[in-house]
């Protein structure tokens, strides 16, 4: 079997008509589901594009990897996706995103040149590329924020006579004025403008394309990691998407007066950002959420194209296909924008999984409640492979008993979301240091408590009667006892063994005992006290007296 890994950037799990949309129909994605399962609890482990994407192709939690914020490099030595599903016979590709950035320090430190094949799965993540993509190449006053950004895609976009120096910008990401000046997707305003761009040309339409170019000539098995970098900001869409959706069928947005006006200090600090206070405006919501929309609706028709080109060369028979996001998106709701803090809409993303073996038949259509995290995907790759999951390293549980029906939920109580902020301005702005930059989010099914490092009082909320998450309880002295019970959880999970990752725990076992045979004998009075077999080394030996060598 084959695995096509599946996951957008910035996309919410409530934006498609399968999870409750009211207006936005997502056919393509919605007839997914139905021969899969939908996870309707999966969160993710970072509220933030690049820890969250290194968790889920790691398996492990950022306490754990370390990765802790975009720009940060997962170390050397953190095995990933690739490695496990290689050590299972089952090769691993990239073609798009993966907001990963190479430890280039550690790798020169172990001699490991960039252009050598292991140099090279270690600096891309453990993914062999196909083509990456990470689809930013934003310039300001010191340069590009990300040089290789694009790369392939402007040449792609040039070749087509798309002529600029920067035509991802200039075309892919900016509409045109009637005089043909550029007008950049930067500004938000510009989200009400069609993109200066043949659609099929793009940037969700090529990624597709350039995945149905690797697919047809893998011969397997195969794990593609196809990583769309849309709906992710700029928001900006060509024709027809475009004007498909305007202010009046933008849903209603979820926060509340009260809400502003009683925020935890460090949440207003999240509110009280550019962004936060740009998607406040409903004129900001009003131009931008139709452009999200219209991207959401281009990703969807591209899945109907590209499954039905599965669907016509046989490979929807034999490759699991998994549907995802790295996070969510705020979109005004409780007066933020972007995805950094805590709420559902930002730590909630959507989670299909097509099976399509016989033992998933059972559980096709069905909707699974369990509480799952991104860590979860990685032991589900290795096992669907023919592999045993390494669990001494990876922190996930494998899907494969829920997708087969022999279990409708998962091991744990609970899920772990973490952010570290220290290099974002908001520490700058609050005068946090850096130690205390952090913060930290366990929910299960009942409760989602928030703890900051740099403030005593945590946030709570009630999930069965406020699902919305819109009052915070966590400086109401009645609910003390559900708040230490959700740190007792929170603190149950940071006590775990996290960094014994060079042996298993079968090995750890076989260690008790079998150790006692390599030649230590401690704590025995008399050999006769323990059994033959441990002291034979010791008994019958013969030697002089070492005088007797001293005189010769």
């Amino acid at each position: 079997m084959n695995i096509l890994f599946i996951m957008f950037d910035q996309l919410r799990w409530d934006y498609l008509s399968c999870y409750g949309h009211k207006t936005l129909n997502t056919p393509n994605i919605d007839q997914l589901a139905t021969q899969g399962v939908r996870f309707d609890r999966a969160y993710i482990q970072s509220p933030i594009c690049g820890s969250s994407r290194m968790s889920t192709y790691t398996g492990r939690y950022v306490h754990s990897h370390g990765a802790s914020w975009n720009g940060i490099p997962l170390k050397v030595g953190e095995m990933t996706m690739g490695d496990h599903l290689r050590a299972a016979g089952m090769g691993c590709w990239l073609v798009g995103k993966t907001h990963m950035r190479a430890d280039e320090e550690g790798m020169a430190r172990l001699g490991l040149e960039p252009d050598s094949l292991i140099g090279a799965r270690v600096a891309e993540c453990g993914f062999d590329v196909f083509e990456r993509d990470d689809g930013m190449l934003p310039e300001g006053p010191d340069g590009y924020y990300d040089p290789d950004g694009a790369r392939e895609y402007n040449k792609y976009l040039r070749a087509k006579g798309y002529e600029s120096d920067n035509p991802w910008h200039d075309f892919a990401n900016s509409g045109l004025d009637a005089e043909g000046n550029v007008q950049s997707g930067w500004f938000l305003k510009n989200a009400t403008r069609p993109a200066n761009i043949a659609e099929e040309d793009s940037e969700t339409p090529y990624l597709t394309t350039r995945a149905m170019e690797f697919i047809e000539h893998q011969t397997g098995p195969w794990c593609c990691h196809l990583s769309y970098i849309k709906p992710h900001w700029p928001y900006i869409v060509p024709e027809p998407y475009a004007s498909m959706y305007g202010p009046e069928h933008v849903q209603d947005v979820v926060r509340s007066d009260s809400e502003r006006q009683n925020a935890h200090p460090l949440f207003k600090a999240f509110m009280d950002t550019k962004v936060g206070e740009a998607f406040s405006r409903q004129e900001v919501r009003d131009a931008v959420i139709p452009a999200y929309m219209g991207l959401i609706k281009q990703a969807d028709d591209q899945m109907g194209r590209l499954f039905t080109w599965l669907e016509e060369t046989g490979r929807m028979q034999d490759t699991m296909i998994v549907l995802t996001s790295d996070h969510g998106d705020f979109l005004g709701d409780h007066w933020m924008g972007e995805k950094t803090f805590f709420h559902d809409a930002a730590t909630r993303v959507p989670l299909i999984v097509y099976d399509p073996r016989p033992e998933a038949d059972a559980t096709r259509g069905s909707v699974c409640d369990a509480l799952v995290e991104s860590i979860d995907l990685a032991p589900t790759f290795v096992e669907a492979a023919g592999g045993k999951p390494a669990m001494h390293i990876l922190e996930g549980e494998s899907l494969i008993p829920i997708l087969h029906g022999a279990r409708d939920h998962t091991l744990r109580d609970h899920v772990i979301c973490e952010y570290d902020f220290s290099a974002s301005p908001i520490a700058h702005l609050n005068d946090i240091s850096v130690r205390q930059a952090v913060m930290f989010m366990v929910a299960d099914k009942d409760w989602k408590l928030i703890h900051f490092e740099a403030d005593p009082r945590p946030m709570l909320f009630d999930l069965r009667n406020d699902p919305q998450e819109l009052v915070d309880l966590g400086g109401d002295p009645a609910h003390a006892d559900v708040i230490a019970g959700m740190y007792d959880k929170l603190f149950r999970w940071t006590r775990r063994q996290s960094q014994r990752t060079t042996r298993s725990e079968e090995q750890l076992i076989a260690m008790r005992t079998k150790s006692r045979k390599r030649g230590i004998v401690l704590g025995i009075y008399d050999e006769n006290e323990t059994p033959l077999e441990l002291t034979v080394k010791y008994r019958g030996r013969k030697a002089r007296p070492y005088k007797d060598y001293l005189k010769g």
